[in-house]
């Protein structure tokens, strides 16, 4: 998952445009390689001990989080804003000045640069640091940029600074692809803010933003708020599976594990009960999200949100929602008679499948049919394990290493968090990861990457390198054992260092398309394509070793495992196409021709199949509606082409270094500076249509390629 602040045009941008190093040559033979460090140690050893925190450093000098000076203590933030505030006001008198050309776009990027510096650390830190000092510091540093950037995308000036840049023809066709495209990206940033409209307008604009903004934090906390009953209308003999509360009962989610039919059926109806307030507010969001639209030039939010995406436009969207729900439809019947079969089985009385059921059913019937039980699985799943398969895998596909290197006193935030040196063989030092990876008190229960600073060539020639930080919540290591991982936890870990080398991996001459600063749709191409490594045999193999006897992980273990993944997928990923469809009705055309409820209902019967409970809304619960709106399918088609980068590039040999070394070139290398289409079609040399990318989610439900080729040696 990622997380990277949304500040509009001089923001990070989200999972939101695609990547092209134009001058791909010249911009490396430019880039000074790093020298190597002795500091660094090997980094499996380095997981698999305690801490040791900054106890060699104790008499140093405290270089302050991320080695930032000024944040050595929270006042820092306060500092860190001015001195980005005041550089911003140069960098706009500057932009404002320049004859336009492709200084310009330097300077906007310079200008974008010296605000997210400053924001996604600060983004990062606001939920992430264990002292409440740092953390409302942090806040008020957001919300100081956040100030400063609707300032700017309200500065006509600027904007027509780069408006008379893109105005004029031969100044275009003299720009590289990747400067054209960032400049691009920056007046469509520019003018989703309605700076181009007369004035009335531009307040409306403006007035509708700020709006959305308050509905979307509205919204955000109402799909997360519990739900309370009066313990007299629960049967008695389920009452102890919630919390009580005085005369109520307090339902605080889907309960969705839960062995008890009855008890997931009365989490389901209560805690999807609608709330008039949170349906209110729903609609206020969807409707302003679509004002807004219409009044920067588009027919609907859909169409504005997918500009510069894999899809381009919702049409294509519906089209491939569609046909992949054609392609399921039969294998989901099966999962879904699959799943009746055992409810009766367990349940005769009732086995109709109703919508509570299939996670609960789906993991029984794993379990009964393969033998995966996770602890079977974690004794040779040690965290340094994992993580020297990462580097065998990095160092064999892409020529890279992982070291680790001890941090100065102040840079981390908590003593159990590791500073990950990553050293390219030929290119030297390519930037930094901070992995907090370890549970601990109001940390927040996700696994996300983070940038903290992204990559750029600096006017000095040399290259700002990128830093980030991967979260995860893993347990800590106890007195007889390492931190022991599931395999979810693995594949999670292998997940998220996907979105790592990414943005190491991403050398864009701008930091505006850094790394994982591209669409959504593609976002999660690298993380998700880290999976298929993660559950190839030949990949775990090289590194799943028993703590205690070095006994290998069998290779049947590993096939059960894989196997066991396709229990039912056929209606996850049904499910998943009903919520990416739903998500593209709400923000299509407007007025909405029924109820967000009735529209539920008739979406959830013509895409999924089970049926609709009355006096349930869950598109209440669906917090995707904030951050991912019209772009829910993203998932489902950046695992179509990461499965297709998979067969075409890696199933014959996961480390095919010339593989690799394509896969870099074509994809990783351009953040979000090309378009993705491009670099799609750079990987796999074809363009590929809606039915190869529908071909490639079916065909991953069949029997694994993996395991065929594991059962034919």
């Amino acid at each position: 998952m990622l997380c990277v602040g949304r500040l509009g045009g001089f923001g990070a941008r989200a999972a939101a445009l695609p990547p092209r190093w134009a001058g791909q040559g010249s911009l490396q033979a430019g880039i000074r390689a790093r020298r190597v460090s002795t500091s660094w140690s090997p980094v499996g050893a380095a997981f698999n001990v305690k801490p040791q925190g900054s106890r060699l450093d104790l008499f140093g000098e405290r270089r302050g989080l991320f080695g930032v000076p000024e944040l050595s203590a929270p006042e820092g933030f306060h500092i860190a804003q001015e001195k980005a505030l005041r550089k911003t006001e140069l960098l706009v008198d500057r932009a404002c000045s320049t004859p336009p050309g492709p200084q310009t776009v330097l300077i906007f990027d310079e200008l974008s640069d010296s605000l997210c510096r400053v924001a996604d650390l600060a983004d990062f830190v606001k939920i992430a640091h264990p002292e409440p000092a740092f953390r409302e510091a942090a806040e008020e540093a957001c919300r100081s940029i956040g100030t400063m950037v609707e300032k700017l995308n309200t500065n006509v000036d600027l904007y027509q600074s780069l408006q008379k840049l893109l105005a004029d023809k031969n100044l275009v066709d003299s720009l590289d692809p990747e400067t054209r495209r960032v400049a691009e990206l920056f007046l469509f940033d520019f003018e989703i803010s309605g700076i181009h409209l007369d004035q009335e307008k531009r307040k409306r604009a403006v007035d509708l933003n700020v709006k959305i903004l308050d509905l979307s934090s509205t919204f955000l906390m109402g799909t997360n708020f519990p739900n309370k009953i009066e313990k007299h209308l629960l049967p008695e003999h389920i009452r102890h599976n919630f919390t009580s509360a005085g005369d109520h009962i307090i339902i605080d989610g889907l309960h969705a594990e839960a062995p008890d039919d009855l008890v997931r059926e009365a989490a389901y109806k209560i805690f999807l009960y609608p709330n008039a307030g949170q349906l209110k507010c729903l609609e206020e969001l969807l409707s302003s999200r679509d004002l807004l639209a219409k009044l920067v030039g588009y027919s609907t939010f859909s169409h504005r949100a997918l500009q510069g995406t894999i899809a381009k436009n919702p049409e294509t969207v519906m089209q491939f929602l569609e046909k992949l729900s054609d392609k399921l439809s039969e294998r989901t019947l099966k999962d879904f008679e699959m799943i009746r079969e055992m409810k009766m089985k367990l349940n005769p009385q009732n086995s109709e499948v109703m919508p509570w059921d299939p996670p609960y059913y789906s993991g029984v019937i794993r379990a009964e049919r393969y033998n995966i039980e996770p602890s079977l699985y974690c004794p040779f799943f040690s965290l340094g394990a994992c993580m020297e398969g990462l580097n065998i895998l990095l160092n064999r596909l892409l020529g890279i290493s992982l070291y680790a290197e001890q941090p100065a006193k102040g840079e981390v935030w908590s003593e159990d968090v590791r500073k990950l040196a990553v050293v390219h063989e030929s290119e030297g030092l390519l930037g930094y990861i901070y992995c907090d990876f370890f549970q601990r008190a109001d940390k927040p229960h996700q696994d996300c990457h983070f940038t903290i600073r992204g990559g750029r060539l600096k006017e000095d020639g040399d290259y700002q390198l990128p830093v980030v930080v991967l979260m995860l919540n893993l347990p800590r290591s106890s007195r007889s054992s390492p931190t022991l991982l599931t395999p979810g936890m693995m594949e999670n870990l292998f997940h998220e260092m996907g979105h790592a080398m990414h943005s190491m991996l991403g050398r864009t001459r701008y930091q505006h398309v850094t790394g994982t600063r591209c669409p959504t749709d593609f976002a999660e191409v690298p993380s998700i394509l880290m999976e298929y490594f993660a559950n190839d045999y030949r990949v775990v193999n090289q590194f799943a070793r028993h703590y205690q006897t070095g006994q290998p992980l069998p290779k049947n273990m590993v096939s059960r495992l894989c196997e066991s993944k396709k229990v039912c997928a056929a209606a996850d990923m049904q499910l998943q196409v009903f919520y990416a469809a739903l998500d593209q009705i709400y923000h299509g055309k407007h007025p909405l021709r029924n109820s967000t409820t009735d529209i539920l209902k008739e979406t959830q019967e013509k895409f999924y199949g089970l049926p609709y409970v009355p006096n349930t809304a869950w598109q209440l619960r669906f917090s995707h509606l904030v951050g991912y709106g019209a772009k829910y399918y993203s998932y489902l088609m950046s695992r179509a082409v990461a499965s297709m980068v998979w067969k075409e590039c890696f199933l014959q040999d996961p480390f095919n270094r010339a593989a690799g070394e394509r896969y870099r070139k074509e994809m990783l290398a351009h953040g979000g500076g090309r378009e993705p289409m491009l670099m799609v079609e750079g990987v796999l040399q074809k363009c590929p249509s809606v039915d190869d990318f529908v071909s490639a989610l079916v065909s991953d439900l069949d029997l694994d390629f993996e395991t065929f080729l594991m059962d034919s040696e």
